[in-house]
């Protein structure tokens, strides 16, 4: 007879084995049947570099490593979900193990030697102004945010600002307790970082979260088809004015539904997630297209404060890995040390930062797939 706690025991062995078995079986697949549209364009992805200055031949990416690298996975169900929030947490399930060994192989078994190359960081900074900023002005208020920019700007480090339309009062509450639009001095702000190779991503339409529980606030989560399109719209109809339109999604709170990808597909080239979207999208490699849009979620220890990103982005820098990595920073955790670990940071990855023009711009090359070749 089991005792409780051992049932307890080999059930969470149990999951943790059914987790890496659904984060592992495509790293082993090799299945030599037609790439899937979102394989092909999540393979141009990869190799945009190689294949724009023509170092790779396009049926060089019909390879199985690559296949298997670029495979899209379900999005698994709520118990694997809960159980894959849980090992990466636990350091179990990482984008160095989990999503860049198998996309690193894949480069290795389509250029050889010639693998090795910079990573190319692609810094996310949410977000301004500040969804804190009309109750807690003085910490999280435009000044501070300046000081951010101005270090980032003076090391050359471009990045993709999500900018909230409006900002709400009390905005971790479901009630409804009022919003203002952008005032002139974060209309002023924006002006002034976007001359600075700062590009912009909606960050939903002001941060008001549907749910009171820490685990599930959400601006969007629970919507519908017509009401997530309606917030959308009034939210892009809000910047336009300022010369704001965005290609880019990051959404509040990191949480979305996933049956609402479909739509922000429909209007943004990219959608962006965190450590949150484990819980409704699963652990997924990064970049990946996901139908008609990009998904790039990014992970801690790349998702975090600069003193906890910059051991990761030295080791990324020291493996040559080549790939793009999403790096995503909060400039309102930054101030705390005096901006001393931000400044760091920002010097050690100023020469591997790439711009998200040219990001999008490979993007835009991916979606068109490429002709498979006979072998």
């Amino acid at each position: 007879m089991i005792s409780g706690g051992s049932a307890c025991t080999l059930e969470r062995v149990s999951l943790a084995a059914r987790v890496r078995a659904l984060t592992d079986s495509d790293r082993a697949s090799s299945d030599p049947g037609s790439l899937t549209a979102s394989q092909r364009r999540t393979a141009r992805l990869l190799f945009d570099l190689e294949l724009t200055v023509g170092t790779v031949d396009e049926h060089a990416l019909l390879e199985s490593r690559v296949r298997s690298a670029t495979r899209v996975r379900a999005i698994p169900p709520r118990v694997a979900r809960i159980a894959q929030q849980v090992l990466h947490k636990l350091d179990r399930l990482s984008f160095e193990r989990d999503a860049a060994d198998s996309l690193l192989a894949a480069r290795s078994a389509v250029l050889g030697e010639r693998a090795p190359a910079p990573p190319r960081f692609l810094v996310r900074v949410d977000e301004y102004p500040h969804y804190r900023a009309w109750d807690d002005p003085e910490r999280v208020g435009t000044p501070g945010f300046m000081r951010f920019h101005e270090i980032m700007a003076g090391a050359g480090v471009p990045y993709l600002l999500a900018v909230l339309p409006r900002v709400s009062h009390e905005p971790l509450l479901p009630a409804s307790l009022g919003s203002r639009p952008l005032d002139d001095g974060e209309i002023a702000a924006l002006d002034r970082v976007a001359s600075d190779r700062v590009s912009f991503a909606l960050h939903g339409r002001d941060h008001r979260t549907r749910h009171a529980s820490p685990r599930r606030h959400s601006e969007l989560c629970g919507l519908g088809a017509a009401e997530t399109r309606e917030l959308v719209e009034q939210a892009l109809s809000e910047l336009a004015p300022h010369g704001i339109s965005p290609r880019v999604f990051v959404p509040p709170f990191n949480r979305f539904d996933a049956s609402q990808l479909e739509l922000l597909a429909s209007r943004f080239e990219v959608v962006c997630g965190g450590p949150e979207s484990l819980g409704v999208m699963g652990f997924q490699r990064t970049p990946q297209w996901r139908g008609e849009t990009v998904y790039l979620p990014s992970y801690p220890p790349f998702y975090g404060r600069a003193e906890d990103v910059l051991p990761a982005a030295e080791r990324a820098i020291q493996r040559s890995m080549g790939l793009w990595i999403p790096v995503v920073l909060h400039w309102g955790w930054e101030a705390r040390d005096g901006w001393r670990a931000l400044e760091r940071l920002a010097d050690r990855i100023a020469p591997y930062s790439a711009r998200w023009d040219d990001f999008l711009d490979a993007v835009t090359r991916s979606r068109g797939g490429f002709r498979e070749v006979e072998r």
